[in-house]
């Protein structure tokens, strides 16, 4: 943009979002996605009154040829439009409603407030943050910035395996972390992973090494443009191949801190009890207390949530999250992994009904949060 001399120091001002885009289209190849838009093929995308609307507009709408109106809520506000900038179904509230609705285009996406997190989505279909993560690693190749292959892939201890399954094809490692980036980040740098992401819509590779909400968003177009098939053909297709895992979070807000603390404690000093015990068709091969010891710094992580995994391959996480004037928050995973493509359309909260209800008693969630059902399900 230009340097201006302060004194003996010049300030140079800079283009971020120039650079931005000359960094992806390093990554992807920019040429079929501009083809791909060319061909009538329409997309929405919601900025969110975020950070990376003006990011999304130069890209998507001038650089790629996407129409115009293409990107929605492309102002940032200080305020985000007076909505939590959250890029899930509840929070993008009019993409939902256009990506659902009547004559929908064929792609949708959104990314939140700072811009590192991303929803994906299809015509009247959702892409779990899971699914997503493992469908980019499966389809890396096709992005002319990965073409040569992964170095391996990671995912959160809570992300559903379904990236697990590409990287045993694949031939590479996936590496389990406790929530947070930062081991991510160690992994990176060491060049052991090019790939990773968590089930809170969070998604990145080592070209900034943190989570990009608009690279995710990219990289579903290069899929789309090279694949030339649907969204919804695309997860299809990827569940035929790899499997389908089944895959639901329900968080309990604000449950006394105290009350939520006792449960866990209470489910942690059974824990030894749990392994070779039948409950209803299922027998639970094993339960532990998540630990970490990072492969680069050899630093540990412990107590990172309480997995039970059952004889099926099927588990459950526990983990409390967050405390404050409002309490704490239980989040409580549930996963089911199904290779009969017969059973892959079933509905996931009614393909995970029997481990939902395997999850409250275990843990009998009831007895000490008073809580029957969860505030809010993912």
């Amino acid at each position: 943009m230009g340097g201006t001399q302060v004194g003996d120091t010049e300030v140079v001002v800079i283009n971020p979002i120039s650079d931005y885009a000359e960094l992806m289209q390093e990554l992807f190849d920019f040429d079929a996605i501009r083809a791909l838009f060319q061909s009538g093929f329409r997309m929405c995308f919601d900025g969110m009154h975020a950070i990376t609307g003006p990011y999304a507009k130069a890209i998507l709408e001038k650089e790629l040829g996407a129409p115009q109106g293409t990107v929605i809520n492309h102002m940032p506000r200080p305020d985000f439009g007076g909505a939590p900038p959250d890029p899930n179904l509840t929070h993008a509230e009019k993409l939902v409603s256009i990506m659902f609705g009547p004559k929908p285009p064929q792609f949708g996406a959104a990314s939140d407030g700072d811009g590192d997190r991303n929803m994906i989505l299809g015509q009247n279909f959702f892409v779990t943050p899971s699914d997503s993560l493992a469908i980019l690693a499966a389809n890396a190749t096709l992005a002319p910035g990965y073409q040569d292959g992964l170095a391996g892939v990671a995912r959160s201890m809570p992300t559903s395996t379904a990236v697990d399954q590409v990287a045993k094809a694949l031939g590479i490692t996936c590496y389990e972390t406790p929530t947070g980036w930062k081991f991510f980040g160690n992994l990176m740098d060491a060049g052991k992973i090019t790939i990773c992401g968590e089930e809170s819509f969070g998604t990145g590779s080592a070209h900034v090494r943190e989570k990009d909400g608009l690279w995710a968003v990219l990289f579903w177009l290069n899929i789309l443009a090279a694949r030339k098939m649907s969204v919804k053909t695309i997860v299809q297709e990827h569940w035929q191949k790899f499997g389908r895992n089944f895959y639901t979070r329900h968080d309990f807000e604000g449950v006394d801190k105290a009350r939520a603390e006792a449960m866990m404690q209470n489910l942690r000093s059974r824990m030894h009890t749990l392994p070779d015990r039948a409950v209803g068709t299922l027998r639970i091969a094993y339960s532990d207390d998540f630990s970490y010891t990072d492969p680069v710094d050899g630093s540990k992580a412990t107590g990172q949530g309480i997995r039970i995994q059952f004889n099926d391959g099927s588990r459950i996480v526990y983990r409390l999250s967050g405390t404050g004037t409002e309490g704490a928050t239980l989040r409580v995973y549930i996963e089911r992994y199904e290779d009969d493509p017969i059973k892959h359309g079933v509905e996931t909260q009614s393909a995970l009904k029997d481990l939902i209800a395997l999850a409250h008693s275990i843990a009998e969630i009831e007895k000490y949060t008073g809580r029957t059902r969860p505030t809010v399900i993912t």
